[in-house]
């Protein structure tokens, strides 16, 4: 048995008793954790800068480089986001249906953990907090294979988690670290299914893409973020380039910043030209289509095929000016990625034609798409952003994080 089976079949284990414990005791270990976080926050942010060293000096982008990094505050929001989880409601045995049928039996359907869940991530460390925090609020076991950029933070922070699970007498083995960052620990973890009940990849393209190709665990896919904002030409100019400027600016390495501006032609002068006051604050390069460069020239670069389906995570943004709605929603629904889609404009019609036909799990009327979060939707933290349709979508909080079964009551009933 190998290292990684040894360790599944402990997840295993562990999941078992979790998923009969009870409410009070799984809360008591979510607290035990945000204060252990507080308590150790110094011991979590030298493992950090071990992993932020040798970022730099393997030539990490700055984007990439704010995902790794923790702070002290960026540690107490974990903490509490940690804390708003154990107050909200358990999403275990909640009766979602009944019914009685004719012959006397009466069907519940209720609500219970996945099982064991594995997730495969890159360099968020705090993805293994928010991770350890929803799976053991729903009672399953997790086996998290996190990169190596940040494999310091990574050990230092399960050591805590496992330590604080321990203290209010739930197995430790319901949250776990595999500690090789190979490609083949990656490999072995998508062919875990005796052990693991669902895998969850959660990072870039190229990871998610590997993970679904390959991966026999059942996949959930999360976090491909090709996201688009569509300028109308009814758009109230001012409001869009804020817009846009969140999307695209507040934090450029994370899925739900938007990558394309799409612009009608009969408003794209005027639009980009408030909006590129916004832009240049942070040098954002800018790649567009035919009518965008005869507008701006030289401040353009040329847009090639790829830009329309690359999820760049830094300061660039491809804009493709169309002629109208339609054509827009065709735009964004060949590419892309089912994740979070915007519309600017104070015509209601248009609004709701394009909130209706656009294929993806969040879609906005004059908002950011920024705001696709767990936090945000008021899930607390979250497991990633599902782009698929079964068995979640969109952000993944509690209850996406729970299966259900059928419970049949009886009085000899026979068929």
């Amino acid at each position: 048995m190998t290292e990684l089976e040894k360790m599944g079949e402990a997840a295993k284990k562990a999941s078992r008793t979790l998923s009969v414990s009870d409410t009070e005791t799984r809360n008591a270990a979510l607290n035990a954790i945000a204060d252990i976080l507080t308590e150790k926050a110094d011991l979590w942010l030298n493992a950090n800068a071990k992993d932020l060293e040798a970022a730099e000096k393997n030539g990490m982008s700055a984007s990439m480089q704010d995902r790794l990094r923790l702070t002290a505050q960026r540690i107490a929001d974990i903490s509490d986001s940690v804390r708003s989880i154990a107050l909200m409601d358990d999403p275990l045995g909640v009766l979602l249906e009944s019914v009685t049928r004719p012959n006397g039996l009466k069907i519940n359907k209720v609500s219970v953990p996945l099982g064991v869940v594995g997730i495969i991530y890159e360099a968020r460390p705090n993805v293994t907090v928010d991770a350890a925090a929803l799976t053991l609020k729903t009672g399953n076991a997790v086996i998290l294979r996190g990169g190596k950029e940040a494999i310091n933070s990574n050990l230092c922070v399960v050591e805590l988690l496992r330590s604080a699970v321990r203290s209010v007498g739930l197995p430790e083995d319901c949250i776990s670290l595999v500690k090789s960052t190979d490609r083949k620990s990656a490999s072995e973890l998508m062919e875990l299914t005796e052990y693991l009940d669902v895998l969850i990849p959660r990072g870039g393209p190229g990871l998610i893409r590997s993970v679904v190709e390959n991966s026999r665990v059942p996949t959930i896919h999360t976090g491909e973020g090709v996201c688009h904002i569509y300028v109308d030409d009814e758009a109230d100019v001012q409001l869009g380039a804020k817009v846009l400027y969140n999307a695209k600016c507040s934090r450029p390495s994370v899925c739900n910043a938007v990558e394309c501006l799409v612009v009608n032609k009969q408003i794209a002068e005027e639009f980009m030209n408030a909006a590129m006051s916004l832009l240049r604050q942070k040098n954002v390069e800018i790649r567009g289509d035919e009518k965008i460069q005869n507008i701006f020239g030289t401040a353009v670069k040329e847009a090639a095929d790829a830009d329309w389906d690359t999820e760049y995570g830094d300061y660039i943004l491809a804009v493709k000016t169309v002629r109208d709605i339609d054509e827009a929603i065709e735009f964004i629904n060949r590419h892309g990625t089912g994740h979070s889609e915007a519309i600017i404009t104070t015509n209601e019609k248009k609004a709701e034609k394009f909130l209706s036909n656009v294929d993806a799990a969040a879609v906005y009327w004059n908002a950011s798409t920024r705001f696709t979060d767990g936090g945000e939707f008021g899930m607390g933290a979250e497991i990633g952003i599902s782009t698929q349709k079964l068995h979640a979508r969109g952000p993944m909080g509690l209850r996406e994080m729970t299966s259900y079964k059928y419970v049949i009551y009886g009085e000899g009933q026979v068929r």
